[in-house]
């Protein structure tokens, strides 16, 4: 969530325009999505966002039923995935300056992927490991039977771009597909299997070494499909490598901080900036994607007219300051409603 502000803010791009042709130019490269085959740091965080979403709800989902039961849950479900669907288009008509029916966000794909991992979370860990490999293999088949001779080249002759001249009567410049969340949805599932395993009351070592198997397989398996040419890692359309690869390492970063933070009880004050933007991630993100846009494009304007016009040679490191000092106000929002226990609920 903080990348994710960080880059409304925007840090990334004016961090990328700093450094080009420099040395740091190839780290910057990793604050941005690959544009077809391959994997950046960037291609991780939305998996990240899916999984985690995931590893919560066993935790808030028991709370509710233990104060009203499966049918206030069922009820709490429907909207939270309505509210967030209804988010995500909205956004869309806000980047857009217009009405657009547009299911590319990464909230509309949230809702449908929360209530997938809903509907079979109640089951044993086998059936919802199985599901998620039938999802995968759902995705693999669609995707090869609409297209035999190139699956999965770049540009709108895929089974997603299909799905959304269907659905949306258009495609995506970028390449994004909306029936991403088929294959994606095996985050959030792996998120919920992960969190069961962490209500559990296996020992702390049983846990790690299965979190340890389980995400080691995962990457592996996702990045060898790859290596032979099998099916590519490609983020735009979700395919099955990229999902289990990136699936893989969500479950490995969460291994690695529940060693770190609970096993080994470091929890260090510094640990607070983060944890912070965590308590209203929802609200933070829709903020950012708004007020933090306007208010890095109404800067960008200055730096280009009128008063700062005189500063242009040195435009690139004032952007890059400028996007700073907005993550650090958008920061301080969620500092402010922690402190006094605020709370924005989806």
């Amino acid at each position: 969530m903080f990348l994710l502000i960080a880059e409304a803010a925007g840090f990334h791009e004016s961090f990328a325009s700093l450094t080009e042709g420099s040395t740091f130019y190839p780290l910057a490269l990793q604050l941005q999505h690959h544009p077809w085959n391959g994997l950046r740091f960037w291609d991780l965080i939305q998996p990240f966002f899916m999984f985690i979403v995931g590893v919560a709800m066993p935790f808030s989902f028991k709370k509710r039923l233990e104060k009203g039961g499966r049918k206030e849950l069922n009820k709490h479900i429907a909207m939270r995935c309505l509210k967030l669907f209804l988010f995500g288009v909205l956004l869309h008509c806000i980047y857009s300056h217009g009405p657009v029916w547009e299911l590319w966000n990464v909230l509309v794909q949230l809702a449908f992927t929360i209530l997938i991992a809903y509907a079979v979370m109640g089951k044993s860990t086998k059936f919802q490991i199985g599901f998620t490999i039938f999802l995968l293999l759902l995705t693999e088949v669609l995707y090869r039977i609409y297209n035999p001779e190139a699956p999965y080249a770049q540009g709108h002759e895929t089974f997603g771009a299909w799905v959304d001249l269907l659905v949306m009567g258009k495609v995506n410049d970028g390449y994004w597909a909306f029936i991403n969340f088929l294959p994606t949805a095996t985050h959030t599932i792996w998120g919920v299997v992960c969190g069961q395993l962490l209500q559990n009351s296996r020992a702390t070592s049983s846990k790690l070494k299965t979190f340890l198997f389980w995400g080691v397989l995962a990457t592996v398996t996702g990045f060898t499909l790859d290596f032979f040419d099998i099916t590519p890692i490609v983020k735009r359309i979700a395919t099955t490598s990229f999902t289990l690869a990136s699936g893989g390492i969500s479950i490995l970063a969460l291994a690695l901080f529940y060693w770190i933070i609970d096993v080994k009880g470091y929890r260090k004050k510094w640990l607070q900036i983060f944890a912070v933007i965590g308590t209203n991630s929802i609200f933070i993100y829709l903020f950012a994607e708004t007020f933090g846009h306007l208010i890095f494009r109404e800067f960008d304007i200055l730096w280009n007219t009128g008063l700062f016009h005189n500063l242009d040679a040195y435009k690139d490191w004032l952007l890059v300051l400028e996007s700073l000092l907005i993550l650090l106000f958008l920061w301080y929002i969620t500092y402010y409603l922690d402190k006094r226990k605020i709370y924005f609920k989806v």
